[in-house]
């Protein structure tokens, strides 16, 4: 008997299902005996043993379906070594469950905290294979992500929207897209739907730079601007900062969110209207797009053959149009920025947009 645990951690996004489904057909396509545990909740589920049986049957129908069907949550790595409220150590418990289960392996999809994670419990002994999750495509090891180019279209379809309603009334609008950490989804999105200013974290910006990318646009008969930024843009000034400082200037600030500040910076050194969007959870959310279900499909089957093979301690990667797999102890950890020397960013700049840096 073939017995495994599968869980979805982190952040949901889209073709969660698809990946899931991926790994589930691969295997049965080629074994019959094989038992599914479904932990609910990402690694909640793992620590109190909350969990479903699962069949194939589970498993179908599920390839366009949005979410997870497992559920997730959000379980800091950092607190993965505290107890819990009643004393519980978390990862004894992850340990107990997977073994009182007599699991062959973990099935783990997620983004880079759920990385380190997964490689703490294969550091502990258990065989774990991953996926690579997140609209962010910020995981190393990987060229891509399932999850990011579903955000993407979300992203470019909210700026294209945006253009008709910005040039009928002569406004600047702000497009703000998910990006705490890097600007991937920003940069592709902006680029894609035509933005005149793309603001990243990788790239500190300059607003009187930014005011006069504006103000020229107005001078050369281009009464409107659309400026993508990410949520975890930072300005030159604040780029100075150390890390702890600048945490403290944005939890004491008085704006939302960083497309909020910018429109009071714009509005205060020009005379324009600026208007501000933010599609939020929408980049997350509904079916995947036909990229990432393919995506998530071949990582998802070449799990299977990691696991037909009693292969673990790998993640699913796809290196040139390839999967690969990759060593959990090179993935956990590490974050693939923009580089603000890529090719990409030259292309951009060369038709004129701005980075708000120059």
């Amino acid at each position: 008997m073939l017995r495994i645990g599968m869980l979805t951690s982190g952040g949901d996004c889209q073709a969660l299902n698809a990946a899931m489904r991926g790994v589930v057909k691969g295997v049965c396509s080629k074994r019959k005996d094989v038992e599914i545990y479904g932990f609910q909740d990402g690694y909640k589920g793992l620590i109190y043993a909350n969990f479903k049986m699962l069949t194939s049957q589970d498993f179908s129908g599920i390839l366009t379906r949005g979410g997870t069907i497992l559920g997730t949550s959000r379980q800091p790595f950092k607190k993965m070594r505290d107890l819990d409220e009643n004393g519980l150590d978390k990862v004894e418990a992850m340990k107990h469950t997977y073994h009182k289960l007599n699991l062959d392996c973990l099935v783990i999809l997620g983004g880079n905290g759920t990385h380190k994670t997964a490689n703490l419990l294969r550091e502990e002994g258990l065989n774990v294979v991953t996926l690579p999750k997140t609209i962010d495509n910020d995981l190393w090891g990987t060229d891509m992500t399932f999850g990011f180019q579903s955000a993407v279209d979300i992203a470019t379809d909210t700026i294209d929207r945006i253009h008709t309603t910005a040039t009928s009334h002569s406004r600047v609008f702000i497009i703000e897209v998910m990006g705490h950490k890097v600007g991937h989804v920003t940069l592709h999105a902006g680029i894609a739907g035509g933005a005149d200013v793309i603001l990243l974290p990788e790239i500190p910006y300059d607003i009187d730079v930014v005011a006069q990318v504006i103000e020229n646009r107005s001078k050369s008969g281009k009464p409107f601007t659309i400026i993508a930024v990410a949520e975890g843009a930072i300005s030159k000034e604040d780029a100075k900062l150390k890390k702890k400082e600048y945490k403290e200037k944005v939890a004491s600030r008085k704006y939302p969110s960083i497309a909020y500040e910018l429109a009071e910076q714009i509005q205060s050194r020009l005379d324009k209207e600026v208007r501000i969007t933010v599609p939020g959870h929408t980049q997350r959310g509904g079916t995947p797009c036909p990229y990432d279900r393919v995506i998530a499909t071949r990582v998802g089957a070449a799990a299977a053959e990691l696991i037909l093979k009693g292969e673990y301690g790998y993640m699913i990667a796809i290196k040139n149009g390839k999967t690969a797999k990759v060593p959990l102890e090179e993935v956990a950890g590490k974050l693939k920025y923009v580089d603000p020397k890529d090719p990409l960013i030259k292309e951009a700049r060369m038709i004129g947009i701005s980075f708000g840096d120059q």
